[in-house]
């Protein structure tokens, strides 16, 4: 059996429908996302989910908050885990809460 999973990264320039991948191996096919925003994470963890996605990683840019918003979201459809980070390297030492909570 296959399991479908999503990585969802938050980038402020990041485009879902163009910022877009799909890593397909024998155990697992893991459709990559970007997003700008905690907003667009929301919506597309839905969208995700609704395609049959199962579990949901998030980018260490993504806060406690953020995390939480995108777990309230997929309303206990799909497990939803997340790279930790206090600060993250790509968003400027900060975590995603400062800059799109």
């Amino acid at each position: 059996m296959t399991l479908k999973a999503a990585f969802v990264f938050v980038a402020p320039d990041a485009d879902p429908r163009e910022h877009r991948a799909v890593v397909t191996t024998g155990a697992v096919e893991l459709t990559v996302v970007g997003v700008k925003d905690y907003a667009e994470a929301e919506s597309v963890a839905r969208e995700l989910v609704a395609g049959g996605i199962r579990a949901v990683e998030l980018c260490g840019g993504f806060g406690h908050g953020g995390t939480a918003r995108v777990a309230a979201a997929v309303e206990g459809k799909a497990a939803v885990g997340v790279v930790r980070f206090d600060s993250h390297p790509g968003l400027g030492g900060k975590s995603g809460d400062g800059i799109f909570g």
